[in-house]
C-alpha cells in the first residue's frame, strides 16, 4: 500500500495541468512581442488634414470701378510639408467709411473652387478682379475697403487669414464712348465728348484725360496690357504727331478724377483703330528758272532748268512738263523721277517758245500741284539770243 501512495504523489503535478491551458500559455508567449509593440513610443500618429500656410503678400489697387487683387498661393502646409492638393480660394471684403475699421465688417465676397483656380493664376500668382457697384458707395463717394484671403486644401479646415489689404475707393467717371479720329499730313487728331458723371451719378471735377495707343498685332486678350500712354489733355482733343503712315494704331482715352498718386482713371473708352494713309501731296516746287545755253563746239543750243529743293522730308523726286500753249498741262519730259532739282532739255527747236512746269512726288506716289510756268526758248539762226 505504501508503494502505491508514493507513486500517486509523483504524478499529481502533471495531472493538475490540462492540455488546453498549456496551449493558451504558449499562444500568449508568442503574441507578447506584438502586443507589447502597440504600446511602444513609435505608435502611428493620427493623420491631420493639410492646412496651407497663410498668404502674406495680398495687394489691392483700384482700376476704374474695379479693385484688382494680386497675391501668391502658398506651396506648403503649416507643418512644412509640400502641398499636393490644388487650393480653393476664399475672398473676404469689408466696406466702410474712410478710416473706419472696415476689417471688422469683412464678409465672404467670393469663393474660387480649386478646379477653377487656374483661370486666375499663372505659376501660383493670382489676379482677381472685384467689380464695385454703386451700392458700395451708398453712404459717401469715398469709402474704405479691406480685403483678406483664406485658402483651403481640404474640406475639413481652411488656412489662417492673409494680411489685410486696405485702400480708399472712389467711383470713376463713366467710360468715354465717342472717340473719333481724323488724319492730317502731320498728325492723327482725336476728339471726344468729355464725361460729366460717375456710375453713381456724382459729378466730381474732371482733371483731364490720358491718351493711350497700341500698334495692331500687340493687342491680346486684354486690350489694356499693351497700351502705352502717349499724352494727356485738358480739353476733349489730342494730336498724335508721332505716327507713321501705313501702320495700324489702336487708341483709347481714359478720363481722370483727382491728381498725383490719387489720380483715378476711368475704364477704356471705345477703341478706335486706324491705318493712316498718305494721301497728301507735297507743295509745288518754287524758284523755277529756265536758262539758255548757247551752242558749243560739241553741243547744240539747249535749255537748262533749275529750282529750289523741296523742304518736305518725304519727297522722292521731281517731274518736268513742257507745253507750247499757256494753260495746257503739257507733256512730261521725264521718264523717271529726277533725284536732283535740275533738268537739261536738249530737244528744243530754234525759234520756238516753251512753257515749263515742275512737280514734286513723295514716297507714297502723291504728286504736287505744278509750279509756276516759266517760258524759255532757243532763238532761230536769224534771231539774236535773248
Amino acid at each position: 500500500m505504501g508503494n502505491r501512495i508514493g507513486a500517486r504523489s509523483e504524478l499529481l503535478p502533471n495531472a493538475c495541468v490540462p492540455p488546453c491551458v498549456f496551449c493558451l500559455v504558449m499562444a500568449v508567449s508568442l503574441l507578447s512581442p506584438i502586443l507589447g509593440g502597440c504600446a511602444s513610443p513609435g505608435d502611428p500618429i493620427e493623420r491631420k488634414p493639410p492646412v496651407a500656410e497663410e498668404v502674406t503678400d495680398l495687394h489691392a489697387e483700384q482700376a476704374a470701378n474695379q479693385v484688382v487683387l494680386t497675391f501668391t498661393l502658398p506651396n506648403q502646409t503649416v507643418d512644412r510639408r509640400p502641398l499636393t492638393h490644388q487650393l480653393a480660394i476664399e475672398i473676404y471684403r469689408g466696406i466702410g467709411a474712410p478710416g473706419a475699421d472696415s476689417e471688422a465688417h469683412m464678409t465672404l465676397l467670393a469663393t474660387v473652387p480649386s478646379a477653377e483656380v487656374n483661370q486666375y493664376a499663372t505659376e501660383r500668382r493670382v489676379l482677381y478682379v472685384d467689380s464695385l457697384s454703386p451700392q458700395d458707395f451708398a453712404q459717401t463717394d469715398v469709402a474704405g475697403a479691406s480685403y483678406s484671403i483664406r485658402t483651403r486644401a481640404s474640406v475639413e479646415k481652411d488656412s489662417e487669414p492673409s494680411n489685410v489689404a486696405y485702400l480708399l475707393i472712389r467711383p470713376a467717371f463713366e467710360p468715354i464712348s465717342d472717340v473719333r479720329t481724323q488724319v492730317t499730313q502731320s498728325a492723327i487728331t482725336l476728339t471726344w465728348t468729355a464725361p460729366t458723371k460717375t456710375f453713381t451719378g456724382s459729378t466730381p471735377p474732371l482733371t483731364g484725360c490720358r491718351i493711350y495707343r497700341a500698334e495692331e498685332g500687340a493687342i491680346g486678350e486684354s486690350a489694356k496690357a499693351p497700351f502705352v500712354k502717349i499724352g494727356e489733355s485738358q480739353s476733349p482733343s489730342f494730336q498724335d504727331t508721332q505716327f507713321e503712315f501705313g501702320k495700324t494704331y489702336v487708341y483709347s482715352v481714359r478720363s481722370i478724377v483727382g491728381s498725383g498718386v490719387e489720380a483715378l482713371e476711368s475704364a477704356d473708352s471705345n477703341l478706335v483703330t486706324i491705318t493712316p494713309r498718305d494721301t497728301f501731296p507735297p507743295a509745288a516746287p518754287l524758284g523755277l528758272v529756265v536758262a539758255l545755253v548757247p551752242r558749243g563746239a560739241d553741243t547744240p543750243a539747249h535749255l537748262e532748268l533749275s529750282w529750289a529743293i523741296s523742304p518736305e522730308t518725304d519727297v522722292a523726286g521731281y517731274n518736268v512738263y513742257r507745253s507750247e500753249q499757256a494753260g495746257a498741262p503739257g507733256t512730261r519730259l521725264t521718264t523717271d523721277l529726277l533725284l536732283t532739282p535740275a533738268f537739261r532739255d536738249m530737244n528744243v527747236e530754234p525759234g520756238h517758245r516753251y512753257l515749263y512746269t515742275v512737280t514734286a512726288v513723295d514716297r507714297s506716289g502723291n504728286e504736287s500741284p505744278a509750279s509756276e510756268a516759266i517760258s524759255g526758248g532757243v532763238p532761230a539762226e536769224s534771231q539774236p539770243a535773248p
